[in-house]
């Protein structure tokens, strides 16, 4: 591990940064209001579900997006459903921002030991403008200061936020725009219903009996439900997202900041105080559904001794074969194969999890239709998601005749060797979505 250098006020879990951004992150600091006291260390190993990049979704799936975005929560994870304008916010949103407060706190002295000769040159010279220079940092926070400053009041280490935004993988905030009443059309799910996506989901049942047996007798959650569920989510774990976490969280956490709701305002209100107050009225919504989850990210890393920007999952801030949240990630994750520690890119770990999540929102055995569709309504407030995830449970639970089976493979293997090349004919399963080994998702 190559050594790291980074602010840091009261306890800080040590982050491993690059010799090129450490210079970067620590002039950044020199003008945060707060102070910091400069140190070295050695990070911790990073566990590998987080330190490797998930495969990337191969071109024919692309019908699965639903399952990068959306459940394991009991707010709206989508950005369908969540009416979030990604361009037109990114765009069109130049206004200025409303400053935080400044703070006025002690300074500590600064300790270069463990670094080499060099960076301890220059951390000393840095480390001196930052003890005798808290000027005022909002305007290098690109626009984070916001939710730097909740974050910061409700807790959270003020040098590991910092350091978080001051880092150039993650986007300067110049706005959200938002809708009033999304909703999600059911053609989004419905490349998940075709025969072979629900063979898919089958095959997920079946390799992992196991684990979905043990999660249906710790829970009563039917394992063909749980399968349903991981295979909109994530197609069983193949697909679990390669975006930053805090990104994303970040940006809809920011919908409440007074500038970025004065412009949603303009667009969807103009001089109607009823539909301004609509506005106002969801954009409160989005910051008391997605904060909660910004501020979980970092309890989350300091949990999995990680730093907050290794990790990854969809662009909504969701991970895992589940898709949770942070939240429910702390909540209602389950150590399910006894090593130690919840991971949900471990199977036993994710279906218990997942069965955990249905039973602690009153899943029980015996539910009617209805009773059930309130329970998973908690896990994505989406009426299609919701038909997409009973209507795979309830093919899987009713096997494929063998007949119609083999002849659909016969058809399915007769065109597609009839599409190639002679002397490729006998390779096309090389160009199916490979079923990576357990250990590539640890």
């Amino acid at each position: 591990m190559r050594p790291s250098v980074v602010g840091q006020m009261g306890h800080l879990s040590w982050q491993m940064v690059d010799a090129s951004r450490r210079i970067a992150v620590v002039s950044r600091l020199a003008s945060h209001p707060m102070g910091v006291t400069c140190a070295a260390s050695h990070r911790n190993a990073i566990p590998r579900e987080f330190s490797r990049r998930p495969r990337a979704r191969p071109a024919r799936a692309r019908g699965r997006a639903p399952g990068w975005r959306s459940g394991g929560h009991a707010g709206e994870g989508l950005e369908v459903a969540l009416g979030v304008d990604e361009t037109a916010g990114v765009a069109a949103l130049k206004t200025s921002r409303v400053r935080g407060e400044r703070h006025s706190v002690p300074t500590r002295p600064c300790d270069a030991r463990g670094v080499s000769s060099t960076a301890a040159v220059v951390l000393t010279v840095l480390c001196t403008v930052v003890c005798a220079s808290p000027a005022a940092a909002d305007d290098d926070l690109r626009g984070w200061g916001y939710l730097v400053a909740k974050l910061e009041a409700d807790g959270v280490p003020a040098a590991e936020v910092v350091v978080s935004f001051a880092d150039p993988r993650v986007p300067r905030f110049d706005g959200l725009y938002f809708s009033l009443a999304p909703r999600e059309p059911a053609s989004l799910y419905r490349a998940l219903l075709r025969p072979a996506s629900v063979a898919q989901a089958r095959r997920c049942r079946h390799r992992w009996t196991d684990a979905l047996a043990d999660a249906e007798r710790r829970y009563g959650v039917p394992a063909s439900v749980v399968a349903a569920i991981l295979h909109v989510e994530s197609g069983c774990g193949h697909y679990t997202g390669r975006s930053l976490l805090l990104p994303g969280l970040a940006r809809l956490a920011m919908a409440n900041e007074p500038a970025n709701v004065d412009a949603n305002v303009d667009r969807l209100a103009g001089d109607d105080p009823a539909v301004a107050l609509q506005v106002r009225a969801r954009a409160r919504y989005l910051e008391d559904t997605f904060y909660p989850e910004a501020r979980a990210l970092f309890t989350v890393a300091a949990r999995l001794h990680v730093d907050p920007l290794d990790l990854r999952g969809s662009e909504s801030g969701a991970f895992g074969y589940p898709q949770f949240l942070p939240t429910s990630f702390l909540r209602f994750g389950v150590d399910a194969d006894g090593d130690g520690r919840v991971s949900l890119y471990d199977m036993p770990d994710a279906a218990a999890s997942c069965a955990h999540f249905l039973a602690s929102h009153g899943w029980h055995p015996g539910l009617t239709v209805a009773q059930r569709r309130r329970v998973i309504w908690q896990y994505n407030r989406s009426d299609a998601y919701i038909d997409a995830v009973l209507t795979i449970a309830r093919r899987i639970d009713t096997p494929e005749s063998a007949p119609t089976a083999l002849v659909h493979r016969s058809v399915k293997r007769h065109v597609v060797a009839a599409r190639r090349p002679a002397h490729r004919a006998l390779h096309h399963t090389r160009h199916r979505a490979p079923t990576p080994p357990a250990a590539e998702h640890r």
